[in-house]
């Protein structure tokens, strides 16, 4: 990972941002891609991976999820575990947070029925990244990762992700074993801001 993307600091933004702006982060909502897409699947086992503020740990266990959510962000997790507790036992007690690297932590295999990644910037390559975490989902289970392109394609003008790597769907799809996975959704959705790009959006499910 290059220097302006290490635990170092990501952890001055999340402080800087939290400092400057918690009233705004906290009233982020959980990602759109996600709610549309699992919001009828019957809840079990999660891994929110890069848990960020926690906005969707928060909302898969409201709806009966038992979440990990990883993120090497301390101050983040501080923020998401703390909202958490004013929500109440019933879903504070459905999370564990847990303090992890992504560019080396591993899940259990066949862990989650559902695994997720969003916006996270991945200090290996993707192809690496998306392997370890689909190693993660439970036969049946289902895998869900959303990346925000560095370039918009629209107007090769950066983006706010600009010098970061984060999921595409062409080395997502390659990643993921033919025979084991049915792909249900591999596509560039435009953002709702003019100007701010594409989301990369991968929605599969494991066969075995």
């Amino acid at each position: 990972m290059t220097a302006a993307f290490d635990r170092d600091a990501w952890e001055e933004r999340w402080a800087r941002a939290l400092r400057e702006h918690g009233d705004a982060v906290a009233a982020i909502p959980p990602n759109a891609h996600l709610t549309r897409a699992v919001e009828d699947l019957r809840p079990g086992l999660a891994l929110d991976a890069g848990c960020g503020h926690g906005s969707e740990a928060l909302w898969l266990a409201a709806r009966g999820w038992g979440v990990t959510a990883v993120d090497f962000s301390a101050t983040a997790l501080d923020r998401a575990r703390s909202t958490a507790g004013t929500l109440g036992p019933d879903i504070a007690g459905r999370i564990d947070w847990l303090e992890a690297d992504l560019a080396g932590w591993t899940p259990p295999p066949g862990r989650y029925d559902l695994v997720v990644c969003l916006y996270v910037h991945m200090a290996g390559t993707v192809a690496g990244t998306v392997r370890r975490l689909a190693a993660g989902v439970a036969p049946g289970g289902t895998l869900f990762l959303v990346g925000h392109r560095p370039v918009d394609p629209a107007t090769g003008a950066a983006t706010p992700a600009a010098g970061q790597v984060q999921v595409s769907v062409d080395e997502a799809i390659a990643a993921l074993e033919p025979a084991g996975w049915d792909v249900v959704v591999a596509e560039d959705r435009p953002r709702a801001a003019a100007g701010t790009g594409v989301d990369a959006v991968v929605w599969a499910r494991r066969l075995r």
